[in-house]
Parts: C-alpha cells; sequence; structure tokens
C-alpha cells in the first residue's frame, strides 16, 4: 500500500505493476471458436465480398440495435463516411466536440464541415439547445455522439432535427449494448454506426457496422462500400472498398459470444472502483447507470483540482509511472485539435471542463479486484497530497534513487 509520496515511482518508489495496466487491452476470447470459423472460411475460400460469417456478424449486430438493417465495414469511420455519402449530406454536419477526432474526421475528409456545439454537462453528450443555436442554412445533419456509451437525448435532438430538416445520425462507436428507456443505442437515430476496433467490448480486430431501419439507406451503404456496384443512377462519389473480410467477421462473432461475460466483468470493475473511490474527496467515478443501460467498457473519472490540489494531467503522469496506461477521454476537445483549432467556434465551456477532468481506467476481462485495489491506493494518495505532489513535481528536490519496478 502506498501511504506517502515517496511510495510512488514517480518519486523514485517501486512501481505497482510489473506489466503495464492497459485501458483498451482486447478481451478474452474463446479461441477455439475463433480458429473454428477462420477454418470453415479457409475451407469455403470464401474470405471476403459478404460472406456467410459476416453475414450472421449483420444479424446479430442488427438484433443487438433493435433494427432491421446492418451494414459491416471494415472500420466505423469508413462507416461514418458511407453514411453520409448515401445520405447526401453536404456543407455543414453538428457534432460534439467531445469525442474522439475520428468523429469529426471523417466528415472533413470527404468535404463536409464539422460544426461544434456544447455538451449537457451531467452527460457529456450534445445539448439540444446549442444544437438548435448552431443550424445555418447550410446544415445538412446533426451527428451526436453517444459517449462512453450513455445514449444521447435522441427525442429533443430528433425535434430540432425535424423542425431544421435535417437527417440526425449517431456515432455510437461506444454503445454497443446501451440502451434508454428499453431502447437500444443503434435504434435511436436515422442510422448510427458502431466500431468494433481492437480496444472495443465487442472487436472484430478492426471493424464497423452501420445499423438502421431505412432499407433504401442501407442498400445505398451496402453497394457504396463495394465501389457503387449495381447502385441504381450511380452515386456522385463513385463508392469505395469497406468491406469487412470474413477473418474479421470470424473474430467480431466469436467476441459477440463472449459480450454477456465482458459486460459483466465490466459492471464488477465500476463497481469495484467505486467502492475503493467513492470516499475520496474531488475524485468521482462517473455513475454510468443514471443514463440508461451501460456496457461499462469505460471506467471514467473526474479529478477536480479546486478539491484535489492536483491537476488530472498530473495524474496521469503518477499512474503511467506505476504502470497504469489510463488515458484522457476525450482531451483535448477536437475544436482544440488541428485542423480545428484555428477557426471560429461556438463558446464550449462545459466540453472544455470536462475534457480537462476525465481520464479513462483500465477494465476488461485482464483487471481484477486486486488490480484495482493498486489503482485506488495510487489515486488516494494523489488526492490526499495533491498540494504537497503538484508543488514537489513544480520544484523538484533532487532524486537519491529511480523508479524500480515491483508490487505494492
Amino acid at each position: 500500500m502506498k501511504s506517502a509520496l515517496s511510495d510512488l515511482a514517480f518519486f523514485g518508489g517501486p512501481a505497482a505493476f510489473d506489466q503495464p495496466l492497459l485501458v483498451g487491452r482486447p478481451n478474452r476470447i474463446d479461441r477455439a471458436k475463433l480458429f473454428e470459423r477462420l477454418g470453415r472460411a479457409l475451407d469455403g475460400q470464401w474470405l471476403s465480398n459478404g460472406g456467410p460469417l459476416v453475414r450472421e456478424f449483420e444479424q446479430r449486430v442488427a438484433g443487438l440495435a433493435g433494427v432491421r438493417h446492418a451494414v459491416a465495414t471494415c472500420n466505423a469511420t469508413a462507416g461514418l463516411q458511407l453514411l453520409a455519402h448515401a445520405a447526401g449530406l453536404t456543407g455543414e454536419v453538428i457534432m460534439p466536440s467531445m469525442t474522439f477526432a475520428a468523429t469529426p474526421h471523417a466528415m472533413r475528409w470527404i468535404g463536409l464541415t464539422p460544426v461544434f456545439a456544447d455538451v449537457d454537462p451531467d452527460t457529456g453528450n450534445l445539448d439540444p439547445e446549442q444544437v438548435a443555436a448552431a443550424v445555418t442554412p447550410r446544415t445538412s445533419a446533426v451527428l451526436g455522439v453517444h459517449l462512453w456509451g450513455r445514449p444521447c437525448a435522441a427525442d429533443q435532438l430528433r425535434k430540432v432535427a425535424d423542425e431544421h430538416g435535417l437527417r440526425l445520425f449517431f456515432d455510437a462507436a461506444h454503445a454497443l449494448g446501451c440502451a434508454v428507456d428499453g431502447r437500444p443505442a443503434g435504434s435511436l437515430g436515422d442510422a448510427e454506426v458502431f466500431s468494433f476496433h481492437a480496444t472495443k467490448a465487442v472487436n472484430a480486430f478492426e471493424g464497423g457496422a452501420v445499423v438502421t431501419d431505412d432499407g433504401d439507406l442501407a442498400a445505398r451503404i451496402r453497394a457504396l462500400h463495394n465501389f457503387g456496384i449495381d447502385l441504381p443512377g450511380g452515386s456522385p462519389a463513385g463508392g469505395t472498398n469497406a468491406k469487412m473480410s470474413e477473418a474479421a467477421a470470424a473474430m467480431g462473432l466469436t467476441s459477440l459470444d463472449a459480450f454477456p461475460e465482458v459486460t459483466a466483468r465490466n459492471r464488477g470493475n465500476h463497481a469495484a472502483y467505486r467502492a475503493q473511490l467513492a470516499d475520496i474527496p474531488g475524485v468521482l467515478v462517473a455513475d454510468h447507470d443514471r443514463h440508461g443501460v451501460n456496457n461499462h467498457q469505460y471506467v471514467i473519472v473526474e479529478i477536480d483540482e479546486d478539491t484535489t490540489g492536483i491537476h488530472r494531467d498530473l495524474v496521469l503522469d503518477v499512474l503511467r509511472a506505476e504502470g497504469i496506461h489510463a488515458r484522457a477521454y476525450f482531451s483535448p476537445g477536437c475544436h482544440q485539435l488541428e485542423p480545428y483549432r484555428g477557426r471560429t467556434h461556438a463558446p464550449l465551456p462545459h466540453t472544455e471542463r470536462l475534457a480537462e477532468r476525465v481520464l479513462s481506467l483500465p477494465t476488461g476481462t485482464a483487471v481484477g479486484d486486486d488490480d484495482i485495489r493498486r489503482v485506488g491506493d495510487v489515486l488516494r494518495l494523489c488526492a490526499a497530497k495533491g498540494h504537497e505532489l503538484t508543488a514537489r513535481h513544480h520544484d523538484p528536490a533532487p532524486q537519491t534513487s529511480t523508479p524500480t519496478i515491483g508490487r505494492s
């Protein structure tokens, strides 16, 4: 147990972890099932172009999303771009800045202009009133993000979209298996895009899927993701190659098999983190369950510098020295990154405040109760001695030892 600053690896003490504890480490799967599926694909000699494993994967994803159609893609970024092309978007797309850079990049890469609106400080999701204020004659769509799997205020956003004749889409990269008021993520907008990147609760090595109840839109997306072949009337974009391979689908299906177990472990880890950190002033573990059903893929903690005396970035440095590779999801906001930071934006005070405070802690099937206890020990020490730690960091005394690897 670490009880003094000298115990911290940041100041020369032994590190808490021999092997790094990572955010986004792939979850365990049944390798025998994966290899059986890969063998089936190899035996059938159907490795791409909408084979049986991809079709099965699409059916299962559509079922989880509560919609009729899913089009599997090589990644979620391509899925967002296919959706924008298929929907005929032009001009501006309103979205949050509190998201991974892929959300605005996907739109900008195909010639659309991301317009950032501020978020609700409680959920981190788009504030419908701020969206309404951001609408201009050039706006063609609203692209919400179910941040950390928390479903957006879909009904209020739908009202804004309908009032202005806009399409309503969601980047649901984090949100497979999440729901609000009995409605699953994937069914809340005109279409939504899931990510099956290796870091997600369900992964296909790398992959994505566009889900929708709109059959015509799904057909256009399916054609566009295969070079636009057989698309009636063609497309100004022509089409691209964004198909999911059978190997990726084999992994996706095997990961879907494990999804209930992964979700249960994530939920247990989240509860353990909340119990470990509950009594630490200035350290708040986000309660995802207040916002609906969550897959608990992310353990999100806010660090209040005014209370603890330590900034989130220094906490991240201290954790990393211990072998705890937490991440600042998502910081800074996209409007503060290239190529967007040189543009004029509406004020985004809630986005900027949240982005300055949050970090994501390791979870998943590779993380156990003892790991969580040791992470809690470090965070407790950071919060208890935050002012002293910050002062010592800014004016360090000469160190007589170097960090060593060990367990506490």
